[in-house]
This record gives C-alpha cells, sequence and structure tokens, in this order.
C-alpha cells in the first residue's frame, strides 16, 4: 500500500523532529532518528516558541548534570559562549579547563577577588550621560539586592532613600581620587550619618534607616564573605573565551544558602558587562543548582529580568532543578516569590523532564500540563533519557555521550574509585 494509505489505517505515532539545525543531543527514542536542538535556531520557526530559555529537571544520577555539560561543550563549536555564574560543587572547572575556558575561584583564603559595583564597558552609541544612569541603576538594584537578602524582607522606602544617598556620595569621592567604588565605601557612608546631608528626609529617620542596610552590608566586609567582593577586582572578564564559570564551592553546601546566595548576586552583577553587550554574539547562561536559589526573592527578581532580555541580548538561559515542587518552595500560593518562581517557569519554551519519583508526579503534571502518558513515562524514564516539551510538542529523547564526555562529565567518581589499602 501507499505511505498515505498506510497512514490513514494506522495513525504515525513518531513526532516528524525539530530539524537537523543545532546541537546534537542523541535519538529520539519513538521516530528512531537523531535529535538536535538550537533555541536561536526554532525561535521564529516554530510555533509557540516564544524564547529561548530552558528548564532542566530530574533527580540526582538520572544524567540531568552530563545533559547539561554536554549541551555547553556542543554549543561552543556552534559559536556560542557558556557563563557558569554559580558553581556550587565545582563541577564545571574542568569543563571549562578543557575547552580553555576560564575559572575564577572565591571563598576564605583565595585570592580571587570580584568587585561588583565594576562598571560595564559604555556600548557603542550610548551617550554618557545615558550610560552613566545605567550604570547607576544597576548598582542601586545590586545594593537594594544584597541588603534584601542579608535582612530577609523588602526595603522600607527610607532605606532605599539612604541606599541612593550612599552611592551618590561614593561615586562623587572616588571619581574625584580616580578610584572604583566599592561595596565597604557604601557601608561606611551608611554607618556614618554625618554624610548622608542634603535630603528632604528628616536626619533621625535616615540615620536609623541607614544603620539597619550599614549591618547587612557588613557581611560581605566583615564577615564571612570578607575579602571576595569589597575589593578592587583581581581578574579581568575575558569576552573571547568560550567559558567562564565561577567555582563557589569553598563557600559551603549545607545549611543556610545565605552566603552562596550573596556571592553569587556579585557574581552574576559583574558578569552583567558581558551579557548587557548586545553584540556579545549567542550565549548560554547556566544557573547550576538553581533550587538552593528559590527562596531568595532579590536574586529570582534579578534573574526574571535576564530571562525577559534574553531575546533582545541573544541569551538562551538554562535552569537546572532536581523536581518541579522545587519551584514551590519559592514561597506560598500568591506570595511574591512563588510568583516569580512560576514566572521563570513560564518564560521557559523548553523543558526538559528526567525521571521524577512517584510523589513528585502530581505537581509535575500540575506545572507542566502533562498528558497521562507523558506523566508515565517521566516515572519510568532510564539514565539518561528524558522528556523534551518544546512549544508543547513531545520527544522522548535518549541523550548520548562521547566517551571523552563521558570522562570529563563523570561525578561519581568517587563512587567507583577503589579505596587504598590500608597496613
Amino acid at each position: 500500500m501507499t505511505t498515505a494509505v498506510a497512514a490513514g489505517a494506522y495513525p504515525f505515532l513518531a513526532e516528524g523532529g525539530l530539524g537537523a539545525d543545532g546541537i546534537y543531543i542523541g535519538r529520539d527514542v519513538h521516530a528512531e532518528a537523531a535529535f538536535c536542538f538550537d533555541p536561536f535556531a526554532l525561535y521564529g520557526r516554530l510555533e509557540g516558541f516564544t524564547n529561548p530559555n530552558m528548564l532542566l529537571a530530574g533527580i540526582i544520577g538520572m544524567g540531568k548534570s552530563a545533559l547539561a555539560k554536554s549541551l555547553a561543550t556542543r554549543a561552543i563549536a556552534h559559536n556560542y559562549r557558556v557563563y557558569v555564574p554559580c558553581d556550587p560543587r565545582g563541577e564545571w572547572t574542568s569543563v571549562a579547563a578543557a575547552l580553555g575556558g576560564q575559572t575564577i575561584a572565591l571563598g576564605p583564603g583565595l585570592p580571587g577577588r570580584l568587585n561588583p559595583l565594576d562598571a560595564p564597558a559604555r556600548p557603542a552609541g550610548t551617550s554618557e550621560e545615558d550610560w552613566a544612569g545605567e550604570v547607576r541603576k544597576r548598582r542601586l538594584l545590586l545594593i537594594g539586592s544584597l541588603a534584601q537578602t542579608v535582612l530577609g524582607r523588602e526595603l522600607q522606602p527610607m532605606e532605599h532613600t539612604a541606599l541612593d544617598v550612599a552611592l551618590d556620595e561614593v561615586v562623587g569621592y572616588t571619581s574625584r581620587i580616580g578610584g572604583t567604588p566599592l561595596l565597604r565605601h557604601i557601608a561606611n557612608v551608611l554607618a556614618n550619618p554625618k554624610y548622608l546631608g542634603g535630603t528632604p528626609a528628616s536626619p533621625e529617620r535616615l540615620a536609623s534607616a541607614a544603620e539597619n542596610l550599614a549591618h547587612a552590608l557588613r557581611r560581605l566586609v566583615a564577615g564571612d564573605l570578607a575579602g571576595m567582593f569589597d575589593a578592587p577586582s583581581t581578574v579581568a572578564f575575558d569576552p573571547t573565551a568560550p567559558m567562564l564559570t565561577i567555582d563557589l564551592s569553598r563557600l559551603g553546601t549545607a545549611g543556610d544558602d545565605t552566603a552562596l546566595v550573596l556571592a553569587m548576586t556579585c557574581a552574576s552583577a559583574w558578569m552583567e558587562s558581558a551579557l548587557a553587550d548586545p553584540t556579545g554574539g549567542r550565549r548560554w547562561v547556566i544557573y547550576d543548582e538553581a533550587w538552593r536559589l528559590m527562596r531568595h526573592v532579590p536574586l529570582l527578581e534579578r534573574m526574571q529580568a535576564q530571562w525577559k532580555l534574553s531575546r533582545g541580548l541573544g541569551i538562551a538561559n538554562l535552569m537546572v532543578i532536581h523536581r518541579l515542587s522545587d519551584l514551590l518552595s519559592a514561597g506560598d500560593a500568591g506570595s511574591r516569590g512563588r510568583a516569580l518562581a512560576e514566572g521563570l517557569l513560564t518564560d521557559c519554551s523548553t523543558r526538559v523532564i528526567y525521571r521524577q519519583e512517584t510523589d513528585q508526579l502530581a505537581t509535575a503534571t500540575t506545572l507542566l500540563g502533562l498528558t497521562s502518558v507523558e506523566t508515565d513515562a517521566i516515572a519510568a524514564l532510564t539514565k539518561g533519557r528524558g522528556l523534551w516539551k518544546v512549544a508543547g510538542r513531545s520527544f522522548i529523547v535518549q541523550h548520548l555521550l562521547h566517551p571523552t564526555e563521558r570522562a570529563l562529565f563523570d561525578t561519581d567518581a568517587r563512587m567507583h574509585t577503589t579505596p587504598a589499602t590500608h597496613r
């Protein structure tokens, strides 16, 4: 019979695929064909594909880290650059080294310093006055985010005024002496009310608001993060490097994540000098272990801004979590944190789900709008096999690794090492 007759008698069940453009991922299990993916090749060509952002979720040991690293490694061959603003476990360092990239390790006792108040280079076509206003806005957002994270609440109007005045005072002083604003300069001004004059605000109320902010910033100046973000940068951003990672593994991996979130906020602000350049080419920005950041509204706000600007800046954001319920940990239903986390999911046209535990299926089904067949599938996926939801279309894809990649990405090496014999 002809294929037309066969299709009518027994409808074909396999998707037609996304085309051959882009990064090779592996094998489309149902179609028995190669599966390739490139968010920028799909944008404007695939109906419903509205942004290049991507969510990757899966329980430990199912291969999601290997997929993220494989995407990054292969993307470089397609003229992407890759940025990892937060590497909590130091797993990306070897990958960056193998690709000729750069890693900046931050932590107590390490020589690396990043000044998050560094001013990015002024883009071509932007006036000095307009760019000065943009730099000021970014610095205020950064300092406000840091203070909110430490205080655990939103800032009050008087506290915003204190930050405005303190930043202007510091920028004016450092410009006169030819220096660069530092966080310790901001903290010092906030701690000394005599520098906060010249505003219509009540001096007593302004001094009280400034005192709280000074104590909040003190953690980065004299607390457990001292020496990392309160001094001039010791490294320069290399926009030509194929990969740049920020290794934060020395900050600890258990208990309170506040130090990690503060460090990531500073590191990501420092990276914005490259991300904000619309001529910087196509780039992946990978948020590994993103589940640890869901409880911190200021950082979610910064991520949301980057998600919204992804198309204009040529950025594909990749958020890696364990479970879909990690998004719900951002806050109670109706809260600002929950709305931001769910907004990040909404702004991901591509969702890749590796195996989920049985008690997570209901949450995954609700958040992703899965069919009953898809829900059953993610409960039985094997290692390296995931459900790809791309603008409403579904694929079961087996990720295939080259032997060199397998050795480079192996996160279970210590589990396979034979212990030494003790005599």
